[in-house]
Order: C-alpha cells, then sequence, then structure tokens
C-alpha cells in the first residue's frame, strides 16, 4: 500500500461520512479514525512493527474540514490553473534543510513525479510531488508553517 492509496482512502472517507476505517493486508494493517483523539502508541506500534515505513495520512479533525472544502472547489481558479494541496495534516517545509534551496519557487517548471515541498507529520518527512505538470505561478503557503489536509499549497498553470 503505498501513500496514493491511503489519500484515496481519506478521499472516499469524506465521501460517504465514514469517521472510522480499518484494513489488514498481509502484514500491513491501516486503521483510520476521524475526530477521536489519536492513540499514539497505538501508531508508534504500526509504525515499528511494519517492514517498510508507512506513511499514514492523518484523517481531517471536524475542524479542519471547512479549510479543506474550499480546496475540492476549483471553479474560482482560472482555466488551465490547478492547485497542489496538502496531502495530510502537518508542517509545511520549502526545502530539504534550512540551509538549502527550495525545491521549487515561482515560474520553475514541473511534471508530476517532482518533489514540491515536504509535509512533516508524526516527525516523518514525507515528500510531495506535484502529480501535475505545468509551472508554478504561486506559492501558497510560508515556510514551516502547519497545514491541514486539502489545503492549497502550490498554483500551477498547466496548459
Amino acid at each position: 500500500m503505498d501513500f496514493k492509496d491511503i489519500k484515496k482512502i481519506v478521499e472516499l472517507m469524506d465521501e460517504h461520512g465514514l469517521s472510522q476505517f480499518k484494513l489488514e493486508q498481509d502484514e500491513t494493517k491501516l486503521e483510520l479514525k476521524k475526530g477521536g483523539d489519536a492513540d499514539v502508541s497505538a501508531i508508534s506500534q504500526l509504525m515499528a512493527a511494519a517492514p517498510a515505513p508507512i506513511v499514514a495520512a492523518p484523517a481531517a479533525t471536524p475542524a479542519a474540514l471547512p479549510v479543506a472544502a474550499p480546496a475540492a472547489d476549483s471553479g474560482g481558479l482560472p482555466a488551465g490553473t490547478e492547485e497542489i494541496t496538502s496531502p495530510m495534516v502537518g508542517t509545511f517545509y520549502a526545502a530539504s534543510a534550512p540551509d538549502a534551496d527550495a525545491f521549487v519557487k515561482v515560474g520553475d517548471k514541473v511534471s508530476a513525479e517532482t518533489t514540491v515541498c515536504i509535509v512533516e507529520a508524526m516527525k516523518v518527512m514525507n515528500e510531495i510531488q506535484a502529480e501535475i505538470s505545468g509551472e508554478i505561478l504561486e506559492i501558497l503557503v510560508e515556510n514551516g508553517t502547519a497545514v491541514q489536509f486539502g489545503e492549497p499549497l502550490f498554483r500551477v498553470k498547466t496548459s
């Protein structure tokens, strides 16, 4: 199971109004719960027992839903413009280290595989890829800022 699969599960949970999801597949166990207290010890045990690192997208809390809702509505964006949104709750980092150059800047061309930033969640640094091709028009978040699931991070001219 990769990050895109987990992201899709979270989207389906939102779409169908589910507050809990549990999946066991081979040695991988995934449990997502919205609106409740996180069981940090269970998450730590799960990560320690996994054969490879697991990147889990924390489900949006009820307080975060109003922030995420505008991201889903791209009606206000000009034609040929798309947003790269945060796939998880965490801290946005524009570069791999404080003294390193930013992954991307306004005017840079990106492809679907281009790493555009890092979102730190639960002490795990998650490299975020553009998943679209185009030119960076705007960086919407400042370095070191907390971001929510679905929050727009970049605007990209795709055509």
